[in-house]
């Protein structure tokens, strides 16, 4: 399994700190299966995610340093977005939207195979994005993700824009390419469900720092941190962090 230690991430605006993941908790962040970074909006989460993947607006700076046992490069890293219906070209097949390093187009025989991996069939190679279903899109953009044979994957709210039994099917598929493929990710959501489901770790953030970071059930369980506990009474009865 692949690990990914965070020993240092802050994000500047000019002077100004307005990300600072370790201050708070003064310790380093480990990843060595899963975390799920929960938060409000303007928390701070996706600029973390920004800032891992080297794509900070270029208005604001950041210092990061970790430790790991792979380079974190575009080749090791993959990311999978909000919404699949804008990650494809709309009048490009599905097929001919997976690339190697170089940006050469996939063989059609490794494409199925990445294909056959998220349980879809040979047939979604010569379809269009638009005959496709929200949950069979997201399947898409997880394959198109694994092309590179990731070490690291970070999701962005991979479950949003689904119904209660196509999330429930996205997880599962998740859990089963983590086992089999055993990379480590990092995961944005508001969905309690969701992160109680595949994440092992979770960290809360609030106002550009993490405020409790531990065990997801032990912490879901028993928080201890009182923006944690608004959180989890805000909205609590409709299973989100939302506030």
């Amino acid at each position: 399994m692949y690990h990914l230690s965070i020993e240092t991430l802050k994000i500047f605006n000019d002077d100004k700190i307005i990300v600072d993941l370790n201050s708070k908790i003064g310790q380093s962040i480990l990843i060595d299966s899963s975390l799920a970074l929960v938060g409000q909006s303007g928390s701070g989460k996706s600029l973390s995610l920004k800032t891992i993947l080297n794509l900070l607006p270029t208005n604001l700076q950041s210092e990061f340093l970790y430790k790991s046992n792979f380079d974190l490069n575009f080749q090791n890293i993959a990311f999978i977005p909000q919404n699949p219906f804008t990650s494809l070209s709309p009048m490009t097949k599905i097929g001919k939207q997976f690339f190697d390093t170089n940006n050469k187009v996939l063989s059609k025989e490794k494409t199925i195979e990445l294909l056959k991996m998220v349980d879809l069939d040979e047939s979604f190679y010569s379809r269009f994005p638009l005959e496709l279903s929200g949950g069979q899109l997201q399947r898409v953009v997880i394959s198109i993700a694994l092309s590179l044979d990731p070490k690291l994957i970070l999701l962005d709210e991979p479950t949003t824009a689904l119904d209660k039994n196509t999330k429930e099917m996205i997880l599962d598929l998740l859990k089963k390419l983590q086992e089999k493929l055993q990379f480590i990710y990092i995961f944005i959501s508001h969905d309690i469900d969701s992160v109680e489901s595949i994440c092992k770790d979770i960290a809360i953030m609030n106002n550009g720092c993490i405020v409790e970071y531990g065990d997801t059930k032990s912490i879901l369980k028993n928080p201890q941190n009182d923006y944690t506990k608004l959180l989890m009474k805000s909205n609590f009865n409709n299973r989100e962090y939302r506030v």
